[in-house]
């Protein structure tokens, strides 16, 4: 069965079987940020995230571009705010790009078109981003004489300090190609073949157990550059003491060796 939720202006969100779909919905400012669409993609993957019917979301876009960062009537604003005034703007959207990173649903990211300043936040943040081979990036903000910080700790994280250190600073373009080849986005495709392949990475994630999807994305969190010591390796040997003992973790290993459907396919 379809849902979609009609109570949004700069989004659209659809639930489809056990799949939500988030669509950045302002093609005519190619898809850029303002506070009301900070505000309903944060409240959108809060309800998301904690909907136990829903185990993956695509964050997708209408029109050409995928999302263009922020929008020019709300920089206008900004650039006659306090620095109080800034700082509360800036937690928005920090805000929202730490909710979707922390989601506890795996998030994908169906990449369209181009992806300007806050749009490569959003492609980094997914847990699997997927980009048309004409998508165009770029780090845009020191040409407005701006710095990416609050994409910063994800972008970096995606695409590695080098390839930030040059693009942060010189706010050229690169092609999906370049972006794939230093990880901001995983997979490279057609735009005839771009539903396909994000539906080949569902299929994949709902084949899964829910509950193990979770546990493995927060588990990529927490252990990505922390020094193999004692206290990690404890740490993990809890988490799979934990997982095995779970509902799913028990009926999973159990319906392998009984070679039938595990529970969350049955």
């Amino acid at each position: 069965m379809s849902l979609t939720s009609t109570d949004y202006q700069s989004i659209a969100v659809a639930v489809d079987g056990h799949v939500a779909t988030v669509t950045l919905n302002r093609p005519e400012v190619r898809n850029a940020f303002n506070e009301t669409a900070i505000a309903e993609i944060t409240a959108a993957f809060e309800r998301l995230g904690a909907d136990p019917a829903v185990r993956a979301i695509v964050l997708a876009a209408n029109g050409p571009a995928f999302c263009a960062g922020g929008d020019l009537n709300w920089m206008k604003k900004m650039a006659a705010y306090s620095r109080a005034e800034n700082l509360a703007d800036a937690s928005e959207l920090a805000a929202m790009l730490r909710t979707i990173d922390l989601c506890p649903k795996p998030v994908v990211a169906r990449i369209q078109g181009d992806a300007y300043a806050g749009g490569v936040g959003l492609a980094a943040i997914a847990d699997i981003a997927v980009a048309v081979a004409t998508a165009q990036f770029c780090l845009s903000e020191v040409k407005i004489g701006l710095i990416p910080a609050t994409i910063s700790p994800y972008v970096v994280r995606a695409m590695g300090a080098s390839a930030a250190r040059r693009y942060f600073l010189t706010a050229e373009r690169f092609s999906a190609q370049e972006a794939h080849r230093f990880g901001l986005v995983h997979e490279v495709v057609t735009a005839d073949a771009l539903d396909s392949t994000v539906a080949g990475i569902l299929k994949a994630l709902l084949a899964a157990s829910p509950q193990a999807v979770g546990e493995a994305k927060r588990l990529v969190r927490d252990v990505a550059g922390r020094p193999i010591d004692d206290v990690l390796i404890a740490d993990t040997v809890g988490r799979i003491a934990d997982i095995r003992a779970s509902e799913d973790g028990r009926d999973g290993v159990q319906s392998f060796l009984e070679k039938r459907k595990p529970r969350w396919l049955a």
